[in-house]
């Protein structure tokens, strides 16, 4: 991908002024708990709105970042939540009442939650930027003298237009930058970065090239089996595809649809070759091995330019090719934690060159060779919070800890190290026969709930998606990894017993339905 300078717009410099406002408030007021300071919560996934559409229960997901309530801590700061449809008050004093060192009532008075009402298939910015008034309200609710940043998932030109609406900077990547966190930016990253990366091609633009990228992939190495088909910006998994050589050895255009088999159960090929052909992707070998594993790290750079390792983890993967994302344990296996945290430090620093700013993780794929040495392939990275940030943010807003990637450890002020088990991804059909109260009132009864005392225990998320679709989250604290898998194993046990009888009656109503 080439790059040519062009003049900013007036509306490109502005953002950056906005931007470059942030290096203050960073230095001054992040870090201060007594500041006055307003964070603007904006939960959207703004992503292509057929992805979108496979992800079951999506409108949910926009309460993962509840976690940040937990910045009301600081007694002086204040957030208003954003969201497309109203979120229940007991889901939101579910997350007030965990907060440590602060009575529920002095919390209460300090977030604002503003909904759209609407429940569309839309990315939440986009309904927030079709209604003025509602903009306007947003800004009424920053208290006069508070400094405010916008805190996103994602960041998009959506995010930027909404923004510059509202005049408030944003923490995270510049909308221009975005390339780098696409399936071919990051090949050309983790390259630059000295990292290694499976065999591949990116930045192909149609079917056509997909076919020819095949050929000269299997051409390379007839060993090959099987390779991955990836849209630049697909969403956990969702946008990948695998093609087999055993099925189709000489892949052409017309014959390619015969060896792909898609990740998501409900693509299609022909919905698959239009959004390759909107959005592009990248072809690279399906790595094998007798022990394979897909460790993450999480990082941020800062607005003052620094790198800092945030997390690691084992991802959790499903399916038939372990190709969906769905939890992980914190943090990774101390055998290799070390190595991709340093991998994950060197990147950032590249990518601080280009002005990233913000949240990213990076996804491997690592093998164990004969050795007994791990050998880690970088595959993606995602600039962007992700599935392991509001669990790892759990963990330190309830327990004032930090990770040291260098250690592998996580420890509390007291000495104490913690490790977690989390899933976006629980879901059962007798499930819907709950709703978030009864969640909440089981998890006490079975002494599951998080103990501030002991610092151990379950908390939840995607609460609204339990009715509806069965689904929740966990995040599993324990102070042991062996004890964090417990009460995971717990929960499922207890959440299977405490709805069975249902089971048959909820069957009968789906089928009616």
């Amino acid at each position: 991908m080439h790059f040519s300078y062009t003049q900013p717009s007036d509306a490109e410099k502005h953002f950056s002024d906005l931007q470059n406002t942030l290096t203050d408030q960073f230095e001054h007021h992040f870090p201060d708990p007594m500041a006055l300071k307003t964070v603007i919560i904006l939960p959207s996934l703004s992503l292509d709105p057929e992805i979108l559409l496979k992800i079951k229960g999506n409108i949910y997901y926009e309460e993962r970042m509840l976690c940040l309530l937990m910045l009301l801590r600081m007694p002086r700061t204040h957030i208003i939540y954003l969201s497309s449809m109203p979120i229940h008050p007991e889901i939101v004093d579910y997350y007030l009442n965990l907060l440590p060192g602060i009575t529920g009532q002095h919390a209460r008075d300090r977030p604002t939650l503003i909904s759209c009402y609407d429940a569309s298939n839309r990315p939440l910015t986009a309904k927030i930027l079709a209604r003025r008034r509602l903009i306007e309200k947003i800004k009424r609710h920053i208290p006069h003298g508070h400094v405010a940043h916008l805190s996103g998932f994602n960041i998009t030109s959506l995010e930027q237009n909404l923004a510059l609406q509202l005049n408030v900077p944003v923490y995270g990547c510049a909308p221009s930058l975005s390339y780098w966190g696409t399936k071919s930016g990051s090949r050309k990253l983790f390259r630059k970065a000295g990292l290694n990366l499976p065999p591949g091609y990116e930045d192909l633009s149609s079917i056509a090239e997909v076919a020819v990228a095949l050929q000269a992939l299997h051409e390379q190495d007839p060993s090959i089996r099987k390779a991955m088909v990836k849209l630049n910006d697909g969403f956990s998994g969702d946008g990948n595809a695998i093609f087999s050589f055993e099925k189709v050895p000489a892949p052409t255009p017309e014959n390619l649809r015969d060896g792909l088999k898609f990740v998501a159960s409900d693509m299609t090929y022909d919905l698959f070759e239009k959004k390759f052909t909107q959005m592009g992707g990248i072809v690279e070998a399906f790595l094998t091995g007798e022990e394979k594993v897909s460790p993450s790290v999480q990082c941020r750079i800062t607005p003052l330019n620094e790198v800092c390792v945030v997390s690691t983890h084992d991802q959790i993967l499903a399916g038939e090719d372990e190709q969906i994302y769905t939890g992980a344990s914190f943090p990774a296996n101390p055998e290799y934690c070390r190595e991709i945290g340093e991998m994950g430090y060197k990147l950032g620093v590249i990518m601080t060159e280009f002005g990233i700013m913000g949240r990213f993780g990076i996804d491997f794929i690592s093998l164990k060779n004969n050795d007994g040495n791990w050998e880690h392939y970088a595959i993606e990275i995602n600039l962007r919070k992700g599935g392991t940030t509001h669990p790892y943010l759990m963990l330190q807003f309830l327990t004032d800890g930090e990770y040291d990637y260098e250690s592998g450890l996580y420890r509390m002020p007291n000495g104490q190290t913690r490790f977690y088990v989390a899933t976006d991804g629980l879901q059962a059909a007798q499930y819907r026969c709950l709703t978030p109260p009864d969640l909440i009132d089981i998890a006490i009864c079975y002494n599951l709930h998080f103990n501030s005392t002991i610092q151990e225990g379950v908390t939840f998320h995607l609460l609204g998606a339990l009715s509806e679709f069965g689904k929740l989250g966990i995040v599993c604290i324990g102070k042991t990894p062996e004890r964090a898998k417990e009460f995971y194993e717990r929960t499922v046990e207890v959440l299977n017993l405490e709805t069975s009888a249902e089971s048959g009656a909820l069957c009968e109503q789906s089928e009616l339905d």
